[in-house]
């Protein structure tokens, strides 16, 4: 599976309820070394329920400037969430569906402040 195949799929829940589309993926170094850093594994995808694309970074941060890209980003980016790669059930037909009790976190990075 590559990256693009995940991009605007829509994903519902449990229940069948639609919740949004992925617009963008979260990965991690955690893995052995590969080379001069450690491997990227994919830790979750950023799902909205309005945009059909990235937000640019803007979702995750506190980054204000340029205001005006700033403000428009943020509001198409409300109501966002990550759901972590484990919280996937299947993906079929183009189609992601969250286990039940799947946790929705908000897209923020943790000291993400600056």
């Amino acid at each position: 599976m590559i990256l693009s195949d995940l991009l605007g799929s829509p994903v519902l829940d449990a229940s069948g309820q639609r919740l949004g589309q992925v617009v963008d993926a979260r990965f991690v170094l955690d893995g052995p070394p590969d080379g001069m850093l450690a491997a990227a594994r994919l830790h979750g995808l950023v799902v909205s329920p309005h945009a059909h694309s990235s937000f640019a970074g803007y979702e995750r941060t506190g980054v204000d400037a340029p205001a005006l890209i700033a403000r428009f980003l943020r509001r198409r980016a409300r109501g966002s969430f990550l759901v972590l790669w484990t919280d996937l059930e299947s993906f079929t037909d183009d189609v992601i569906r969250l286990r039940a009790g799947a946790t929705l976190y908000s897209p923020r990075l943790a000291g993400a402040d600056v």
